[in-house]
């Protein structure tokens, strides 16, 4: 079963703040998003997903709860199902990490959640 090296890859990779920052860095690139240049909301999501990927396994959206356990919260690993979508409608994730490169970080505020509960 890939679920224990996956999550033994996931600490290393989410060890520190330092990896988080450049694994946002690298998924923003990836899919022609920018981080939210804002340091202070920033570090704040970062330090979120630091410590729930150290908790639990998996760098899950710190801005959402969890609904049990394994596959029921596939779709909040960062960068999360609704990413996307959030980012075409909103210009911004629902937690504000990722924005679109036209976004001005002066306007980022809360959005409607997408997930159903």
């Amino acid at each position: 079963m890939r679920t224990k090296p996956l999550r033994r890859s996931c600490l290393s990779k989410f060890s520190d703040l330092e990896s988080v920052r450049r694994y946002a860095d690298q998924v923003a690139n990836r899919r022609g998003w920018v981080v939210n240049p804002d340091p202070e909301l920033t570090e704040v999501i970062l330090a979120g997903l630091c410590m729930t990927a150290q908790k639990t396994g998996r760098p899950y959206c710190p801005c959402r709860d969890l609904d049990g356990t394994g596959d029921n919260n596939k779709d909040i690993i960062c960068p999360c199902t609704y990413s996307a979508a959030d980012i075409d409608e909103h210009g911004q994730c629902y937690c504000g990490l990722y924005l679109s490169a036209g976004k001005d970080v002066a306007n980022v505020s809360s959005i409607p959640e997408r997930r159903l509960t």
